[in-house]
């Protein structure tokens, strides 16, 4: 099966680049950059890493905020045949270094804001053979230097030549990685056909056309940052850089840039409608507003839709699919009418792909209307797990099904509606959390006898992570600490060995878990008592 190439990573830029090369291509505050002029700056880069010995099916890591310089090596890399894997910054040090020695990167691009992280990790990732410094080198720790170069050097005697690989099917192009149940990451590769498809359908996914002007404020380490940048990029649109999410620089671009689409977690919007500046914010370029990843009130989505006065979208998808495979569009976004209950629906299926709910224990189909594990099929379905040939079987079946993990049902008129979720992952503000990771962390603890780690309703985040904590007896001569001073010192310990937004932001105490017969957790029963009365347990 063949591909569009015009929507492939390299593709987007080089056919927009000949179409309309005059035009505003990226916005970074007072930086901009046209499609011309960008795919110089991309081929420079793609020669450097050429450079650097480089090859089709090698590795470049990038860790940094949102920038032009993220899409500088995005696009490098494509049209080089590298491999683009943005590192999540918000990991702890050593959950970086093993993402940057897992996909066994040659190259890591990184902002000179990390340099105190790369002092902390616990590796002296060998696999690098150049590190390119955006800022200033000498921040580095001593033992980077020699490898180190700043990033403009490093581009500067390189030609702006097309470098002229063209993307084949099924080679990799993108590697983002998503945590696994046991505590380690997992890179899922997608492929140029699965981008090229997601992109291709940008116009009737998205409705997005040439006089978009995107809003690309989620983190680039996620599908919904670079996903959604490459969709409003693929029809030659203008892109817009939010380094951080900061609701009232947010505001502030919407009005100065006219910014027509974004796409955004539930937790932003709420940020956004506290800000007091959207009283008096000029939101009417707004077009269109996506919004996925993790749970929204329907008060709160109906507020927004009255406030920012424009179609909301909600898409369902995951970083295994290349993002949304599901969209509930802004015509059945109806609060007022008698279909308001499907504002809790994730939608119906995008084109060309196809869901099944299915009994995860027969591995048959459901009725309509009851629960099972939702799985999918579509040209979307990512090729697999980096170096884990046995994760991604029992992922993917030989007929190409994805088990998502999350239960779900499907109403008479095709609708899904996500139930519940038969792994244990926590969402938390769009971020997926894997119990494994943090209990292991608890239970390095010397305080710590046994720990479970849960989600409970949380009206920001839509889930907070709780650990359910079971002391370690204390000598008779000790006092022990009062459960407040112990929780804040077993947080505070796990935030030393985990990414902030990991940690448990509260921690009950019990005198023991409920386990099956064969010792597993029954993390339902632990659930239970903090989801009474919610019928939605699910991003």
């Amino acid at each position: 099966m063949q591909i569009e190439q015009r929507y492939t990573v390299a593709g987007i830029l080089r056919a927009n680049a000949q179409d309309r090369p005059d035009e505003t291509m990226l916005v970074e505050g007072s930086d901009r950059f046209t499609w011309a002029e960008h795919l110089a700056r991309a081929s420079r880069v793609g020669h450097a890493l050429k450079a650097e010995g480089l090859r089709i099916g090698s590795r470049v890591t990038f860790l940094d905020r949102n920038g032009i310089a993220y899409f500088e090596t995005l696009f490098g890399g494509a049209m080089t045949g590298v491999v683009n894997v943005a590192v999540n910054w918000r990991l702890a040090p050593p959950e970086m270094a093993a993402v940057i020695d897992d996909a066994r990167s040659e190259v890591l691009v990184v902002h000179a804001d990390y340099a105190e992280c790369l002092a902390a990790m616990d590796s002296d990732l060998l696999s690098v053979c150049r590190v390119v410094v955006i800022g200033d080198v000498g921040l580095l720790p001593a033992g980077f230097q020699k490898r180190a170069v700043a990033y403009e050097d490093w581009i500067a005697d390189q030609p702006d030549a097309d470098p002229g690989h063209v993307p084949q099917p099924d080679e990799v192009s993108l590697q983002l990685y998503t945590s696994g149940t046991t505590g380690l990451p997992k890179g899922v590769m997608l492929s140029n056909r699965n981008l090229s498809c997601a992109a291709g359908a940008a116009d009737e996914s998205f409705r997005i056309d040439e006089t978009v002007v995107s809003l690309v404020a989620m983190p680039l380490f996620h599908i919904g940052g670079t996903g959604w940048a490459l969709c409003g990029m693929s029809r030659g649109g203008t892109s817009v850089i939010l380094r951080d999410v900061d609701p009232v620089r947010l505001l502030e671009l919407v009005e100065t840039e006219r910014i027509s689409h974004s796409f955004v977690v539930p937790a932003v919007l709420m940020f956004l409608l506290a800000t007091p500046q959207i009283q008096t914010a000029d939101l009417s370029s707004l077009r269109e507003i996506f919004y996925g990843a993790s749970p929204i009130g329907e008060d709160v989505l109906v507020s927004c839709m009255k406030v920012f006065g424009c179609n909301f979208t909600q898409l369902y998808g995951m970083t295994e699919t290349t993002g949304a495979i599901c969209a509930l569009v802004s015509e059945d976004h109806d609060p007022d009418g008698p279909r308001r209950h499907l504002l809790r629906s994730a939608g119906k299926p995008l084109t060309g792909v196809g869901l099944r709910i299915v009994d995860p224990d027969t591995g048959t189909d459901v009725p309509t209307g009851f629960v099972g594990e939702l799985w999918t099929r579509s040209p979307y379905t990512m090729l697999g797990y980096w170096q884990r040939p046995e994760e991604t079987e029992a992922t993917i079946d030989s007929d190409g099904w994805l088990r998502t993990g999350d239960a779900a049902y499907m109403d008479d008129d095709g609708y899904l509606f996500l139930h519940d979720r038969i792994k244990d992952m926590v969402v938390s503000g769009g971020e997926n959390v894997y119990p494994a990771e943090v209990e292991n962390a608890l239970l390095s603890h010397a305080a710590v006898a046994d720990a479970a780690v849960i989600g409970v309703p949380d009206e920001r985040w839509g889930e907070a992570v709780k650990a359910i904590v079971v002391r370690r007896p204390v000598p008779e001569i000790e006092e022990p600490l009062a459960d407040d001073v112990l929780a804040a010192q077993i947080i505070e310990h796990c935030r030393t060995r985990l990414a902030h937004y990991k940690c448990p932001k509260t921690i009950d105490f019990a005198t023991a878990l409920p386990r099956n017969p064969s010792g597993k957790i029954l993390k339902r029963e632990l659930r239970k008592p903090y989801w009474t009365g919610i019928d939605r347990r699910i991003n």
